[in-house]
């Protein structure tokens, strides 16, 4: 009695792990790099939310190929060496391809990464320029580069019959390569820059710098890094009764700014991917990501949850989980339908088309500028 019932224990265990050898082999991997801690946490968990929810909707619609998402999140925590750790974790983890990026500098050292293992990664947010001729051919940016987000900004800056500029950076990947290319192409329109300044992150008193910007008497202010310190930044020259035009990068493009400046951001100018508010197709992601998260998206959501959505449209077109026919499917990517607009890209892999917009900061909250 006792070897039989030895036995079929063993049997039951064997049929058990059978059953989760098949359900892991109907499970297709996908990588989310996204910073999850630090102080670009806040952008990146959207990001993740908005992937996750773009998983979900693919898994009630019958899945990938026949086989359902489960994803992988890599913390690179918007820093360069734990963006390297991410990405050779997702790596090892055997993930067909990665969604996310939020940070360029961090996102930057991963390609290389991703492209030696032949990973296909779509790159949601990050823009610097430097991402193209880092790419080794498997990345592709679906968020408009940085000489987009310039040729926004002079043409506002022209507008406002703005002369003298002020611009500050960071000195990481994404905010000093936008710095510079808007100093490079102000000083060619026959402008003067006053004052180009790089500041430490997480610097809280900017008193010194605020002080040198108002002696250089700039019509404008071009802060070109994150929320978190651009939010400071902008209270301490509004404080110190600087009151000419503002503006602010991409990166910054979060409601958490307005909420950390208050009432310094009145009227502070926003270059920015187009976000869920000015999108009519986002109607329903909207709806969703409230539904799940108890709140709205944030900047980055929508280029996040399209990043899913291509990644998957790509994996059907290839017919396969071969990491080599999803990038081919990828470059061949023509118009496809996302909530931010079409999608295809150049042969830099790039987005083909410039979707930015510009913001203004009114009643505490973002709108679009007219």
């Amino acid at each position: 009695m006792k070897t039989r019932k030895m036995t079929a224990l063993v049997t039951s265990a064997l049929a058990g792990l059978l059953m989760c050898g098949q359900a892991s082999a109907a499970d297709l991997k996908i990588g989310i790099m996204v910073p999850t801690t630090g102080s670009e946490a806040t952008a990146g968990k959207d990001m993740e939310n908005s992937i996750k929810l773009a998983a979900d909707e693919i898994n009630k619609a019958g899945g990938v190929l026949g086989m359902n998402i489960v994803t992988v999140t890599g913390d690179d925590g918007c820093d360069p060496q734990m963006a390297t750790a991410a990405a050779s974790k997702l790596v090892s983890s055997d993930v067909v391809g990665v969604v996310g990026g939020y940070c360029s500098g961090a996102t930057l050292p991963t390609l290389k990464i991703y492209g030696d293992a032949g990973t296909p990664f779509v790159v949601a947010a990050a823009n610097s320029t430097k991402l193209i001729d880092a790419n080794p051919g498997t990345s592709f940016q679906i968020n408009s580069t940085g000489f987009d987000q310039v040729n926004s900004a002079v043409s506002l800056f022209q507008d406002k019959g703005i002369k003298k500029l002020a611009i500050v950076h960071q000195g990481d990947g994404y905010s000093e390569d936008l710095a510079k290319l808007t100093k490079e192409k102000w000083t060619t329109m026959g402008h003067e820059v006053v004052a180009y300044e790089v500041v430490n992150k997480g610097e809280q008193d900017q008193s010194s710098l605020v002080t040198k910007i108002k002696s250089k008497a700039p019509d404008a202010v071009f802060w070109t890094a994150y929320y978190s310190d651009g939010a400071l930044l902008i209270k301490q020259l509004r404080q110190a009764g600087f009151r000419k035009l503002i503006a602010v990068g991409d990166g910054s493009n979060s409601p958490k700014l307005l909420e950390i400046a208050g009432k310094a951001a009145e009227g502070v100018f926003c270059f920015s991917n187009p976000t869920a508010e000015y999108l009519p197709a986002a109607k329903n992601y909207t709806a969703s990501y409230k539904t799940n998260y108890n709140q709205a998206p944030d900047a980055y959501g929508p280029l996040a949850y399209d990043g899913m959505k291509l990644m998957a449209d790509a994996i059907n077109r290839a017919g396969s989980i071969d990491k080599a026919a999803i990038v081919k499917a990828l470059k061949e990517t023509n118009a496809f339908n996302g909530i931010t607009g079409a999608v295809s890209f150049t042969d830099k892999n790039t987005l083909a088309k410039s979707n930015f917009v510009v913001l203004v900061a009114k009643g505490g909250k973002w709108t679009l500028n007219n």
